[in-house]
């Protein structure tokens, strides 16, 4: 038995792993950041793969059974690789979900209007996984996209709350909305905006509805694991976590107590 291993390049997945625990708070869980190689949307399609193989494989090595991919851009540009060429050579009885299917598979029953705004960093826009996977699910739903190159920025260097963020906030959900009037659901498809999102509910005119990732995933995994008895199983309970980074630990405690909501220790951990 072993922990649930969770992946990001950084430390938004931090906010995902935060909706986790406080949903699924019995098990043990490993949180890995490739902070030393980060940012990963500005790479191609071959780095991001082989980065996100390597963790995966890492985590693997540390006892998870169970990975989740809690990076966007990880999950739009490796995930369906990783599931489908390399875990039945590495690991055929382990498992990786990533992060954008489950808020793929309810957003088409959250709107109104059938037509859905996505806000998220230029690696994961570019992807267009978001547009695609939707469509399998709500092939009626219309999507609209916009990167948003300042709001991880603004996170990282913990201004999300200033007044200097407000200029950006509004700055993105005019553009957005300017897309098209209709749009009643925007989606944060990146795992730091959640931080943003008083200033995002400030700003956004009334009867739009804002969905963050962390919950979603949170909700999905509960079912993948009742679903999955022997997944669960395999799964140790002992309500610990802990945290490691490919690069300094005291800037990833510093970092990491803004996503995660409290204080973590991390250990730096040399990748495979």
């Amino acid at each position: 038995m072993g922990p649930i291993g969770v992946f990001d390049s950084g430390y938004g997945g931090l906010t995902v792993l935060k909706e986790i625990v406080a949903d699924l708070p019995q098990y043990d869980y490993i949180y890995l950041g490739d902070n030393a190689r980060a940012p990963y949307g500005n790479r191609g399609f071959g780095t991001i793969h082989a980065y996100t193989l390597e963790c995966v494989q890492q985590l693997f090595n540390m006892g998870c059974p169970l990975v989740i991919v809690a990076c966007n851009t990880a999950s739009a540009k490796a995930l369906r690789t990783i599931q489908q060429k390399d875990l039945p050579h590495i690991a055929p009885d382990n498992r990786v979900l990533g992060v954008i299917r489950p808020t793929s598979e309810i957003v088409g029953t959250l709107t109104q209007t059938g037509e859905v705004g996505i806000l998220a960093t230029n690696g994961t826009i570019s992807s267009e996984s978001y547009p695609i996977e939707i469509h399998k699910f709500f092939p009626h739903v219309k999507t609209y996209q916009l990167a948003c190159p300042m709001w991880v920025p603004l996170v990282e260097n913990n201004e999300h709350e200033s007044d200097g963020a407000d200029y950006f906030v509004k700055e993105y959900l005019g553009k957005i909305l300017s897309q098209s009037t209709n749009i009643d659901t925007l989606l944060l498809g990146c795992t730091h905006y959640p931080l943003l999102m008083k200033k995002i509910k400030q700003f956004l005119p009334g009867g739009i509805t804002v969905l963050s990732q962390g919950k979603i995933v949170a909700h999905s995994l509960k079912d993948y694991l009742k679903r999955h008895p022997e997944m669960e199983a395999r799964l140790s309970k002992n309500k610990e976590q802990r945290f490691y980074t490919t690069d300094d630990p005291a800037i990833f405690d510093r970092m990491a107590e803004i996503f995660f909501g409290k204080a973590v220790v991390s250990k730096k951990i040399n990748m495979i």
